[in-house]
């Protein structure tokens, strides 16, 4: 099976009126941040059943699909990076990490980087040196800053949560707001595994964090706490 075959395939799914619909979802428009984004309109769910039936389309296939103009064929390339490289051997998971940080331009929506961020980088970099992370987090570019956040909640699921706060305190001021979703985010799984590393974490940085960033991190706190964060006053 090719890539062509896929492609071809993943065009006849296609539906016009969903795929107008996550043009606005996206935002696509001029000045926004999927501004250009090109989609088809194929179901999350579909995409994955794609996965299944072109499993075994070679890497450099797979890079040609990441190049694509369409949203969701870029995702089912990534689905697939994420697939070969849980299966792969130690060889062929550094070629898939080297692959996806050297194509990080076509990364570029929030969805993108989540479905594959914290699979492939995460997992590639939880046993050896953090420094790309770093690198990532200080990136100008959007998406190269939310693949460090995210990357680190393969590490945070570990209950690993050194690095995810240290790339949190470089985000904290960061201007995009799918920066502050993404970190508040992470602090939120963090909490959800050792609530008391969340809060010493909070207790010294909260006054400075951009409200959404905080709001995403105490949702799951008790009401009347997370209104002593948001008044400034814990």
């Amino acid at each position: 099976m090719t890539s062509q075959e896929s492609f071809n395939e993943l065009i006849e799914l296609g539906d016009s009126s969903r795929a107008e619909h996550a043009q606005r979802f996206f935002k696509t428009g001029e000045g926004e941040y999927g501004e250009g984004d090109k989609f088809l309109g194929i179901k999350v769910p579909i995409l994955r059943q794609q996965v299944k039936k072109y499993k075994n389309i070679r890497l450099d296939e797979i890079l040609v699909l990441l190049k694509s103009e369409f949203h969701e064929v870029r995702l089912f390339s990534l689905f697939m990076l994420v697939e070969k490289f849980a299966k792969g051997t130690p060889e062929d998971k550094t070629k898939i990490y080297e692959l996806y940080l050297s194509n990080t331009k076509y990364i570029n929506n929030w969805d993108l980087v989540d479905s594959s961020a914290s699979y492939i980088v995460g997992a590639y970099l939880s046993d050896k040196d953090k420094k790309p992370l770093y690198k990532l987090a200080k990136s100008k570019n959007l998406w190269e800053r939310r693949i460090s956040i995210i990357a680190t909640f393969y590490m945070i699921k570990q209950n690993e949560f050194y690095d995810a706060l240290e790339i949190s305190k470089i985000l904290k001021n960061d201007k995009e707001d799918l920066i502050h979703k993404a970190v508040g985010w992470m602090l939120r799984e963090i909490g959800k595994r050792n609530i008391s590393v969340e809060k010493v974490f909070l207790e010294k940085y909260y006054k400075e964090l951009p409200r959404t960033m905080l709001r995403y991190a105490i949702e799951k706190f008790p009401e009347n706490e997370r209104k002593m964060y948001l008044q400034g006053t814990i």
